[in-house]
């Protein structure tokens, strides 16, 4: 029998915190223009007008806002504040003034310590095939590297109109389906689960193309944050059952992120250097405009997630199978793309 009074709330959730990532976000858009918080144009670029950039900040404060009205005070929540904190004043001075990425990576990191540290959420130990690997003293790096590669990952695909906050807005939905399945409502990972989507959702209104505000680099490494502590917090509970699902759910920008690395080893550049050959661009050379580009790509971060859902509710051959078609039918894309290599250069 459904209890109606888990789903209302649920509902409650979201809503309100669209409502208030709505609103507040015309106030963002007038504090960028005046510190001069903005998106200059240059030939990397695919907009062409200067744009505000402190768009992360309204996720933020929702993110707070929600916390205060729906959120339970624990040792865990009190990390992830810290954290957040940390990451957003981080991301918001690089949006007034650009930071070199040594510092961004410095206060990423502290803000993971904390999370590992003062609020205990570690990738201690998973489970692959049967196969139970309790990874000791090499957890604190691990969660580490998990944390920041989330929080990159995220940011690096941030690169047209509401790309970044319409994949992350996926990842919240996805994990809620999958909580809904479950009737797992009553861990901190589900309840973050649902404020950021309605943040995400009400931002996303402003943000898709045409974008009237960018998330930044405040808005792409909080919520790459947030997705981190979501699936450190979700894994081991009955949420996630499996640390595969979100890195099923993140697939595109995984594999976006590691196409860039690729790329940038065989051109002998620096792996943090910006370029104009990720997955969005290679789609915009193929002739798709900008808006469809977009919409390509939340197809395929849906395709995963619905293998997502699949493995989740213990079909993880069936889940497993979708997740091979879909990076085929990626590869196959790649394949007409310059994203690994420029194919002039093979003349």
């Amino acid at each position: 029998m459904l209890d109606l009074t888990n789903y209302t709330h649920i509902l409650i959730i979201i809503f309100t915190c669209f409502v208030f990532s709505f609103l507040i976000t015309f106030y963002i858009k007038k504090i960028a223009r005046h510190i001069g918080a903005m998106d200059i144009p240059n030939k990397r670029k695919v907009h062409k007008v200067p744009m505000p950039r402190l768009g992360g900040l309204g996720i933020f404060l929702t993110f707070l806002f929600g916390y205060m009205l729906f959120g339970v005070q624990s040792i865990q929540m009190n990390a992830i504040l810290i954290g957040a904190f940390i990451i957003i004043i981080t991301g918001v001075i690089d949006d007034i003034s650009p930071l070199g990425a040594k510092t961004k990576l410095l206060g990423q990191t502290i803000a993971a310590l904390i999370v590992i540290f003062y609020g205990g959420i570690i990738l201690d130990k998973i489970t692959i095939g049967g196969l139970h690997l309790d990874f000791g003293i090499f957890a604190y790096p691990l969660t580490i590297i998990f944390i920041l590669g989330c929080i990159n990952i995220i940011n690096l695909i941030d690169g047209l109109d509401g790309l970044s906050t319409g994949t992350c807005a996926i990842f919240y939905l996805t994990i809620g389906i999958i909580a809904f399945i479950k009737s797992s409502f009553g861990g901190l990972d589900v309840s973050l689960t649902f404020i950021m989507l309605g943040a995400s959702l009400g931002f996303l209104c402003h943000n898709f193309y045409p974008a009237k505000i960018f998330s930044g680099d405040s808005g792409s490494m909080f919520q790459g944050f947030m997705i981190s502590t979501i699936s450190l917090l979700g894994f081991k509970t009955v949420t996630m059952t499996s640390f595969f699902i979100p890195l099923l759910l993140l697939g595109i920008p995984i594999l976006d992120t590691l196409f860039a690395i690729i790329r940038r080893i065989i051109k002998k550049q620096p792996i943090y250097m910006p370029d104009k050959d990720h997955l969005h661009h290679q789609l915009l050379k193929l002739g798709l405009s900008h808006r469809n580009t977009v919409l390509a790509i939340y197809a395929m971060n849906i395709l995963f997630a619905f293998a997502s859902i699949i493995y989740a509710i213990n079909d993880k051959k069936l889940g497993m199978c979708i997740y091979i078609v879909i990076f085929i039918l990626i590869t196959l894309i790649i394949a007409k793309t310059s994203i690994i290599s420029d194919k002039k250069e093979k003349k």
